[in-house]
């Protein structure tokens, strides 16, 4: 199978206009009329791994596509002008109503998010996030459920998202998180 070029359906020029918009190398394209060469960079997003006071992680059941249905991290794309640790908060308090108080980061791992008919290249950031109380957390936005999942409950493949489901594999590679 023959695989196409990640920005093949940018066909002109962003700053011209201009249709001579072709690959320049491997992560960009490059206007043949200005001169203009646009590189693909991932977009950031945020990934938060929050665990109640019985050692349970919390879980998002995904209400929209891709891999709607599917269990999921409370997270999402960060917004311009926004830092992670931002992000991240935000994400939580629309998926959640939770309120972070502290943010940790962890790791961060490469991921291909499909969206519109379209690969959006991502760099999810994974972040410890600590909340006051989980008494409030209900499910918002694009979450149809929450789920509290005890360590040895936890099935990666129940995890929809690739960059997730590796994420999720990786905390259990190092053992649960105890929060104070």
């Amino acid at each position: 199978m023959e695989t196409k070029h990640p920005l093949e359906k940018f066909l002109f020029c962003p700053v011209c206009g201009a249709s001579r918009f072709e690959v320049s190398s491997e992560k960009s394209k490059q206007c043949g009329a200005c001169g203009f060469e646009f590189f693909l960079n991932p977009s950031t997003s945020t990934v938060a791994v929050i665990v109640n006071t019985k050692n349970e992680l919390l879980a998002v059941r995904r209400a929209k596509q891709p891999a709607k249905g599917t269990l999921d991290l409370p997270g999402g794309f960060c917004d311009c002008g926004e830092t992670a640790e931002q992000g991240v908060i935000r994400e939580v308090l629309e998926e959640t109503g939770l309120k972070v108080d502290q943010t940790e980061y962890l790791f961060s791992l490469p991921n291909v998010y499909p969206y519109s008919g379209f690969n959006v290249h991502t760099m999810d950031l994974f972040f410890l996030c600590r909340v006051e109380t989980t008494e409030n957390a209900r499910a918002m936005d694009d979450a149809s459920e929450l789920v509290w999942l005890p360590w040895d409950k936890i099935q990666p493949a129940a995890f929809g998202l690739n960059s997730i489901r590796k994420g999720v594999e990786q905390l259990l590679a190092k053992g649960t998180i105890i929060t104070d």
